[in-house]
């Protein structure tokens, strides 16, 4: 058994636990370990000539904080000597050996990137499935604009080439689009496509769906998608009215009646607004941190991946005990 520190040992008899602990310890019970280190540990590198790398679930235990706390990688190195749960979360102790330095946080980071494996690391999340979670009944789909920096103030005096600007309501945007399948029973994110901001949510529709689903749901940002996706028999397609068209009508008992059926959609559909809350409110993600799509989009990848381990962590708590 390896040996506390004084510090340690104090900071383990204080009495109250803060909202981190409390959240590190509710995702030590949830994340799905086995199913991400065996995903990993294939391609992360071996013990021989030279450093001796990191063991795999530490660095994968850094990767994730860095996801949920929202550090970049000096920040990260700086916050596992400073804050105790982090280091206790990490298995890392001032006392025994070193903390991975910035340049080992991103060389983990990049070699996700390079074997593609954020894809399945939500993907593998899927064991979800396995406890009842998605019962793939209906899927809702729908988008949000994550921002990128549009300032030319910097070394190539230019924005983001893969960025592109939209425009929403009255205001403009400039970034990238996180469009998303959710199950409609469960609430969680089973696909994920990225785009520029500029492109039309309508044209992902295709790729959102998984195929089994017997109803789709979806904003008036949708309307015609069934027409772009092959027709299956026995599926429902619930698109939301656009507004000029309800405002159009007359006064009477059937434009009520046609509010009502709106109403009605809008609360089905509410339920994918919630991964978004979590990835911007919970996990703090509003503005992209890389530049280009490819390592944006493989940071969100995880991102969802945790952010559906987030939603259905009451539901996964007494299941994992």
């Amino acid at each position: 058994m390896n040996q506390m520190s004084f510090s340690e040992v104090e900071y383990a008899g204080k009495r109250k636990q803060t909202r981190r602990e409390i959240f590190l310890t509710e995702m030590e019970q949830v994340v799905p370990w086995s199913a991400l280190l065996a995903l990993i540990e294939p391609v992360y590198p071996k013990a021989g000539r030279g450093r001796q790398p990191y063991p795999l679930q530490t660095m994968l235990r850094v990767h994730l904080m860095q996801n949920w706390f929202g550090y970049s990688d000096p920040a990260m190195e700086e916050a596992l000597y400073e804050v105790a749960p982090l280091r206790r979360f990490a298995g890392l102790s001032l006392t025994r050996g070193s903390v991975p330095d910035e340049t080992t946080i991103l060389n983990f980071r990049r070699l996700l990137e390079t074997h593609d494996l954020a894809p399945k690391v939500l993907a593998a999340v899927a064991h979800l499935t396995q406890q009842g979670l998605l019962l793939r009944s209906g899927t809702i789909v729908d988008a949000t604009i994550i921002h990128a920096p549009s300032s030319t103030k910097n070394r190539d005096h230019a924005r983001d080439a893969e960025m592109h600007q939209t425009k929403k309501g009255q205001q403009w945007y400039f970034g990238m689009k996180a469009h998303i399948g959710v199950d409609v029973e469960s609430g969680l994110v089973h696909t994920l496509r990225t785009t520029a901001a500029n492109v039309a949510d309508v044209t992902e529709i295709a790729q959102l769906l998984h195929g089994r689903e017997r109803s789709v749901w979806a904003d008036a940002g949708y309307t015609g998608a069934e027409q772009r996706v092959p027709a299956k028999r026995g599926r429902r397609w619930h698109i939301a009215a656009k507004r000029g068209r309800i405002k159009a009508l007359p006064e009477g008992p059937y434009k009520k009646a046609v509010q009502h059926v709106e109403y009605l959609k809008a609360a089905v559909r509410a339920r994918v607004e919630h991964p978004f809350r979590a990835l911007k409110r919970q996990f703090g993600y509003t503005k992209v941190r890389f530049k280009g799509l490819a390592k944006n989009a493989a940071q969100l990848q995880v991102l969802f991946a945790l952010v559906n381990l987030w939603l259905a962590r009451k539901r996964l708590l007494p299941v994992t005990g």
